[in-house]
């Protein structure tokens, strides 16, 4: 009966998931000239080398990117992800313009994947021709609606509209010289034909190809080479490149792409060497001397082997992160109510033998990564399908918080002594009553990962944000590595039975623990009320969930007046599907009010206001600091930062003093701004705290806040809005004076 009521209420959790999250695209900007454009982390422009242009003469217009340190666009292959700027030109009758040129790139790595792209800047020259009748005299505005994608650990999509006047002139165009400078500057670093003489063969090999450059590379060492593929799924872009020389030629050892079957008819790509000096290459398969040698981390190409123990570094850190994540949620208020119910099993089987022990344990690790493994899944398919969902999404949905909210109390009649779950089972004979006790300790697992998912322990908002960005295979890694420290103590404590002698001895004293731990599980039940409340409205409460605990009341007493009997058990399973259908067909037939609604009701008072992008790219502009609570009503961890520290009338008057704009972000409901937000910061979940200085970048804070960490991040506030006043002030008059 226990096994059967588990997986009847654990299998409808998943069913009643919370719908999907989509995720924006950054609106685009009005028309403003030919910029600048200050978006997210990136400064986009149009750079003309001149204004004007003569029938049947040509210009050149260059596409401007300044990225803040340690963020990049990407070529025209972006690796193994992203997408190359692109631009969309709407010109008038008599002017076309030329494909955008991609300046060789760099090797960007992250984690195991490698991209190809530009850090810090990088300029795309635009050609521009004018048709040989075009009428002299009239000055054309040139449309182009840019789209962009600028990537740190995170990825944020731009689109941007200009309008470029250009005349059309018989006399010779007026050059601007810092333009041409800029642009010459890029277009020395466009790949170049291969020098005379020289020539691009290729030969497959066990594990890809070796490139082979014949004749003369102009003098640049061979060990500085670097080819960069045009066309995707041909090379492993994060493989090591072997370089040599042999006999005067160069050769690159390729690993190919895990997905290539057949070999291509021609690799094409960009050859670049450590000065910046760069050729276009074309190679076709061709016999030359040496060409069987294999890609090795020892020989050559160091700057790209070194990637591979970074990414094994990275990775390392962040499952550590994961781990330690893991076991600080067990001393989370999300969880206690769990583990206080497996602190009576143990107590229970303190008597049993290691072996038992430790296969209980065992059992409980395997519920806690089975359930982290599908949550996993589920968020990796709707990613795939281009949702965007947040960790803790299922809290999000009153479906699931109905549900969970009547598992509380089931569990909680039956410790209060109304019914026993188990007592079906003594007659069954010891074998099935020893596969019933792996069962509960299974499920408990089970249960204690569902209830941890709306806290985001210290040390977890990272690698959480991390792993849900990354390939399947990293992502189960690193949650894999947050299950084994959600079940670490558990585990210790059953792999080092002598500890449990320190546990009191089975007794009449557990019926009084067993009911008093109902209370606590009451408790929590009373808690999902108030989220349900919260989240689908009073109708859909007293229509749906409170009947739904009448029955399961119901059902309890059913299984408490005739124990251990079939119909018995068969009336209380259809009495317990009526108590779950109510609140779920009530969620549908009372639509809650509009999250809008919600969030102005839940913004904390007169200090906080609701957080909206809008709001925050106003204050943004007008040099404001910044500080965003990004909360939930059921996230326990957020509760007790606000009540604790936030709500502290020296913190709030330090925030005060400190002219501090504060934004509550409550994603109590699903919100599509919120989440794309979190994302864009790298997090997943709540609680997330940011700090936005006066035009500087984003700080994010420690998950459990404390007095003295807000008043650290407060220093120099003011001071740095001071500087960066006077920084936007120079910016801004420079930039009035290009648009003129």
């Amino acid at each position: 009966m226990l096994r059967l009521l588990a997986a009847f209420f654990l299998g409808l959790t998943v069913l009643t998931g919370a719908g999907p999250v989509f995720a924006q695209a950054s609106p685009a900007k009005p028309a403003s000239g030919h910029g600048p454009i200050h978006a997210l982390h990136i400064t986009v422009e149009l750079v003309p080398v001149s204004n004007s242009i003569q029938p049947g003469g040509s210009a050149e217009v260059g596409l401007h990117m300044v990225m803040d340190k340690g963020w990049h666009v990407y070529w025209s292959n972006a690796g193994d992800s992203g997408e190359p700027p692109q631009v969309a030109w709407k010109l008038p009758k008599g002017i076309t313009a030329d494909a955008m040129q991609f300046p060789a790139p760099e090797r960007i790595s992250y984690g195991p994947l490698m991209d190809y792209g530009y850090p810090d800047e990088v300029v795309f020259p635009i050609a521009l021709h004018a048709a040989v009748g075009l009428k002299a005299g009239a000055t054309e505005p040139l449309g182009a609606r840019v789209n962009w994608l600028v990537c740190r650990e995170e990825c944020i999509p731009g689109k941007a509209d200009f309008v470029l006047p250009m005349k059309v002139t018989s006399q010779p165009p007026t050059t601007d010289a810092a333009a041409a400078a800029l642009l010459q500057r890029f277009q020395a670093q466009l790949p170049q034909p291969l020098p005379p003489g020289s020539k691009a063969l290729f030969q497959p090999t066990p594990s890809g190809f070796t490139f082979a450059l014949l004749g003369s590379h102009a003098g640049q060492p061979a060990s500085s080479a670097e080819f960069f593929p045009l066309d995707q799924m041909l090379i492993s872009n994060p493989a090591p490149q072997t370089v040599r020389e042999s006999g005067g030629n160069l050769l690159i050892a390729l690993k190919k792409d895990e997905n290539l079957s057949t070999a291509p008819a021609n690799l094409r790509g960009v050859l670049r060497f450590a000065d910046g000096v760069s050729y276009q290459v074309d190679a076709v398969p061709g016999e030359f001397a040496g060409a069987n040698f294999a890609a090795s981390p020892a020989a050559g190409g160091g700057q790209v082997a070194a990637t591979s123990s970074e990414t094994l570094s990275h990775l390392l850190r962040i499952g550590v992160l994961a781990f330690f994540g893991g076991m600080v949620l067990n001393l989370m208020p999300c969880v206690f109510p769990v583990l206080f119910l497996k602190g009576l099993a143990l107590v229970g089987s303190s008597g049993e033998s290691r072996r038992r022990l430790r296969a209980h344990g065992a059992v409980y690790t395997l519920g806690i990564l089975v359930s982290f493994w599908a949550i996993v899944a589920v968020l990796l398919v709707l990613r795939a399908g281009g949702h965007r969902l947040g960790w803790g999404f299922q809290f999000q949905s009153p479906s699931f918080l109905a549900v969970i909210a009547l598992l509380f109390f089931f569990l909680g009649l039956s410790l209060a002594g109304m019914f026993d779950i188990g007592l079906s089972l003594t007659s069954k004979g010891s074998g099935l009553a020893d596969q019933g006790g792996y069962g509960g300790s299974f499920f408990t697992g089970v249960l204690a990962m569902v209830v941890a998912t709306p806290c985001t322990a210290p040390f977890m908002g990272v690698a959480v944000g991390f792993a849900l960005a990354q390939p399947a295979v990293i992502a189960f890694a690193v949650f894999t590595a947050l299950g084994l420290g959600l079940a670490a103590p558990f585990v210790l404590l059953t792999l080092h039975p002598a500890w449990t002698r320190l546990l009191p001895r089975p007794g009449a004293w557990m019926e009084i623990l067993k009911q008093g731990t109902a209370v606590i599980l009451f408790a929590v039940a009373i808690w999902m009320v108030w989220l349900f409340a919260t989240a689908a409205g009073v109708n859909a409460l007293s229509a749906g969930l409170l009947p739904g605990f009448l029955l399961l009341a119901i059902a309890g007493w059913i299984l408490g007046r005739w124990p251990a009997r079939l119909g018995a058990s068969a009336a209380a399973l259809v009495v317990i599907a009526a108590a779950i259908a109510l609140p779920l067909v009530a969620v549908r037939s009372f639509p809650a009010a509009p999250s809008g609604q919600m969030d102005a009701a839940n913004a904390g008072g007169e200090d906080w206001q609701p957080f909206s992008d809008a709001v925050l790219q106003k204050y943004r502009a007008e040099n404001r600091p910044v500080f965003i609570d990004f909360t939930a009503s059921w996230c326990l961890s957020c509760q007790v930062n606000e009540r604790v520290v936030l709500d502290r009338a020296d913190v709030r008057q330090r925030l005060k003093d400190s002219g501090i704009v504060l934004l509550r972000a409550d994603w109590t409901r699903h919100d599509d701004a919120i989440t794309q937000a979190l994302s864009q910061l790298g997090r997943s979940g709540v609680p997330t705290y940011v700090l936005y200085p006066s035009g500087g970048p984003a700080r994010v804070l420690p998950e459990v806040l404390t007095p003295g960490i807000v008043f650290n991040a407060l220093q120099g506030v003011n001071a740095s809005r001071t500087d960066t006043r006077a920084a936007q002030g120079q910016v801004t008059e420079g930039a009035g004076s290009g648009k003129s």
